[in-house]
């Protein structure tokens, strides 16, 4: 008699692919990368908001994965180590531009998550193109602990607690994040919405 099998998490990586990984192998991370990048370059998108600055960014994410896959423990899921691996790139780049503000304004990509508030938002309200728009022009407005710790939760779905690892903070304090993110968001939607 067998007995069954648990299934793996969707984003751990196997010790067979992990040591293939540690050992350079490149058909190895040409599969890690092909399973990850559309990820990494999503969610480098949403902070960035150009496409440009978002694959040069995923880029050196992989090359940064790759140099320091060694930090990674094995058995651990991958999606929140290679968050923090795009979150320092990012900030270091951005560091190396002496950028005071991230600029979201020319993203035309969906969002992927609705804005709970107690009064009904405009991306609720609005089924259009110029919707989507909108959302983004507000999210790039938010301070960028708040943009990320948004974007990590209803973007990527990350739990609290990956949120908290990622950023560097206690889980409340990103529980904080995120409600104080989704509230302005909120009122910066509205107020986009009274414009138009």
């Amino acid at each position: 008699m067998t007995l069954p099998t648990e299934p793996s998490l969707p984003d751990v990586i196997s010790p067979e692919l992990y040591g293939r990984l540690c050992a350079g192998e490149e058909q190895a991370w040409f599969e890690f990368v092909q399973e990850y990048e559309g990820r990494m370059y999503g969610y480098l998108y949403r902070l960035e908001g150009n496409s440009e600055d978002a694959l040069d960014l995923t880029q050196e994410v992989f090359y940064r994965a790759w140099r320091s896959i060694r930090t990674f423990r094995a058995g651990e899921r991958v999606l929140p180590w290679l968050y923090q691996v795009a979150r320092n790139t990012q900030i270091e780049s951005h560091r190396r531009k002496q950028l005071q503000r991230f600029s979201l304004e020319q993203a035309r990509e969906d969002v992927g998550f609705e804005v709970t508030s107690e009064r009904r938002s405009p991306v609720q309200a609005a089924e259009s193109a110029d919707a989507q728009d909108r959302v983004q022009r507000a999210l790039s407005q938010l301070p960028h602990e708040y943009r990320e710790a948004v974007v990590l939760r209803f973007v990527e779905d990350l739990s609290y607690d990956e949120i908290a690892q990622i950023q560097g903070v206690a889980v409340g304090t990103a529980k904080s994040r995120v409600f104080r993110a989704k509230e302005q968001l909120a009122d910066l939607l509205e107020s986009v919405a009274d414009v138009h």
